[in-house]
């Protein structure tokens, strides 16, 4: 597979730049060690072992993942710290629990609400083992979390109860500031401090506070009021980062995929041969699902199942057989869509990653 260039690629593939990657891993660590910020990176962006050893060989503490199958499959990293930031109730997980516990250093859980913490209890005591509890808080995103102090100390209250749950920290995802324009970044991320600090100081001030988005990761830094930062999308980058935030150049952005122009059935319109099953659903307020890395106004408008609808004023220098790289609007599930990476270095290729976690939903 190495050696080859991408004129002898198929199409559609996803392309991982190497050293633009490597360049981001190393830019996020260093300005939390500045900060004096410890970083523990979500995998469920990248979702391989590849990308998780290089996070923790340039200095990230431990890793964060959704689910108990992601932090299963991370294991080969050699990460001794995880962060499972989902809410836990079934006890049927409780044995894959103890044995997560028995290859690290640290488990952490979340605990969301008051109901689900009582479910988290059952799960520890069935998996026989201590386990670090950080304490959800919403901040805006309307998704799991303790809405108010009360909610905070009745989570604290059960918590507490048990032998095998310890709090250990306050945590959120700020995910709805990947809508907030450049200029009203900083305001928004006070404001979600001042409330997840709030919350926090309501059940212990000592308490470590973990935030969690790539939008707001530096902002966060930059406050000198957390302890931890959890930015999923950093060291690859997609139109939400780059165009929407603007929080990191376009020329950093480290996956594109490549595709090829297919069919040009009337003017104003290209079909590429990557659709929903390449690039997703997912799309931006604009309705743009992917656009061109090239500079050119040229976008995917709509998707097919094996087909992509690009449009825009420069479409039509397009001809059939054209093969074009494309930024997507949310890079997340388009990893989690392919089986393997083609890792290049410009137009050379030189490895192929497995994405290890692929479908770990689990």
């Amino acid at each position: 597979m190495t050696n080859r260039t991408l004129a002898e690629l198929g199409t559609p593939v996803v392309l991982l730049e190497r050293a633009r990657m490597e360049r981001n891993i190393r830019a996020m660590q260093a300005d939390c060690a500045a900060a004096g910020v410890k970083l523990w990176p979500h995998i469920k962006t990248h979702k391989m072992v590849e990308v998780a050893r290089r996070q923790l060989a340039a200095g990230a503490e431990g890793l964060t993942c959704a689910k108990p199958g992601e932090a299963e499959a991370m294991l080969p990293s050699g990460v001794k710290r995880i962060f499972i930031a989902h809410s836990l109730v079934d006890v049927r997980v409780a044995p894959r629990l103890a044995t997560l516990a028995g290859q690290l250093e640290e488990l952490r859980v979340a605990a969301t609400s008051p109901a689900q913490a009582e479910a988290l209890a059952r799960v520890a005591v069935a998996a026989g083992v201590k386990l670090k509890v950080m304490l959800a808080v919403d901040t805006g995103l309307g998704r799991e979390g303790v809405r108010d102090a009360a909610a905070a100390r009745a989570v604290a209250e059960i918590v507490g109860r048990f032998p095998q749950l310890k709090l250990a920290g306050c945590y959120t995802h700020e995910g709805q500031l990947y809508g907030a324009e450049p200029a009203a970044q900083r305001a928004q991320v006070d404001a979600v401090i001042d409330r997840l600090a709030a919350v926090r100081d309501a059940v212990d001030p000592d308490l470590p506070l973990w935030p969690g988005c790539s939008v707001t990761a530096r902002h966060m830094l930059a406050t000198g009021r957390v302890q931890v930062v959890r930015p999923g999308a950093y060291m690859f980058g997609d139109i939400a980062l780059a165009v929407t935030t603007k929080v990191m150049p376009v020329a950093d952005v480290a996956v594109h995929v490549l595709v090829t122009v297919v069919d040009r059935p009337e003017p104003g319109l290209a079909l590429i041969d990557a659709g929903s099953k390449v690039f997703s659903s997912d799309k931006t307020a604009q309705g743009v699902h992917a656009m061109v890395a090239d500079g050119r106004d040229i976008q995917v408008v709509r998707v097919n199942e094996e087909h992509g609808f690009v449009r825009g004023a420069d479409v039509d220098t397009l001809r059939v057989g054209d093969r074009l790289r494309f930024i997507p609007a949310h890079i997340c599930p388009v990893i989690n869509l392919t089986d393997f990476v083609t890792v290049v270095e410009g137009d050379t290729v030189v490895d192929r990653w497995r994405v290890d976690a692929r479908g770990r939903v689990d």
